[in-house]
């Protein structure tokens, strides 16, 4: 009985064996299965690479519009600006003739002078402030004519400033005319 015993434990050991050595056999991979889901993996890596590309370059073009969209305000509004500045001169040069004249009608246009010059500072428009006896610059100024310096300190610098130059933000949309000493 004992014998028995022994040989139904051998039985079971040698079917256990038997049994793993079946499941390990199917559960391995040929060679055809692995190389296929070795090229599934390279379709999803190209996939994944092709993707991350793409969303790069959504995101390029949305920064790219974005600040074109921005260039193209500020261009309109230089536009427009740019056109107003001669209204500006013309305001200038009526408000020392009103002063003359009738002082409510002076006080009348000067208001609106303001409140316009008010509006394009807003705006973004600001004149170049130039005075006489400044250095010339020929990035910032125009010299329209040379006249003899009135004293040695004034050769080569500033003497009058003919017509006022404005600039929206950092660039300079009229550059000021001036009159140099030489």
């Amino acid at each position: 009985m004992a014998r028995k015993k022994k040989d139904k434990e051998e039985e079971k050991i040698e079917e256990t064996i038997n049994n793993t050595n079946e499941n390990t056999e199917s559960q391995e991979e040929t060679p055809s299965e692995k190389s296929v889901l070795e090229l599934a993996q390279e379709a999803l890596a190209q996939e994944k690479d092709r993707y991350m590309r793409l969303f790069a370059e959504f995101e390029n073009y949305k920064r790219r519009t974005a600040k074109e969209r921005l260039d193209l305000f500020v261009t309109a509004s230089e536009d427009v600006l740019s056109a107003l500045v001669p209204v500006v001169d013309d305001f200038e040069r009526a408000l020392p003739e009103l002063e003359k004249g009738d002082t409510k009608l002076f006080e009348g246009v000067e208001l609106i002078h303001n409140k316009f010059n008010t509006i394009l500072k807003q705006k973004g428009l600001e004149k170049i402030v130039v005075n006489a006896g400044d250095t010339f610059d020929p990035d910032i100024h125009e010299a329209i004519t040379q006249i003899p310096a009135p004293s040695e300190d004034l050769k080569g610098k500033i003497i009058d400033t003919v017509e006022q130059g404005y600039k929206l933000g950092e660039k300079i949309i009229r550059y000021p005319k001036v009159v140099l000493g030489k």
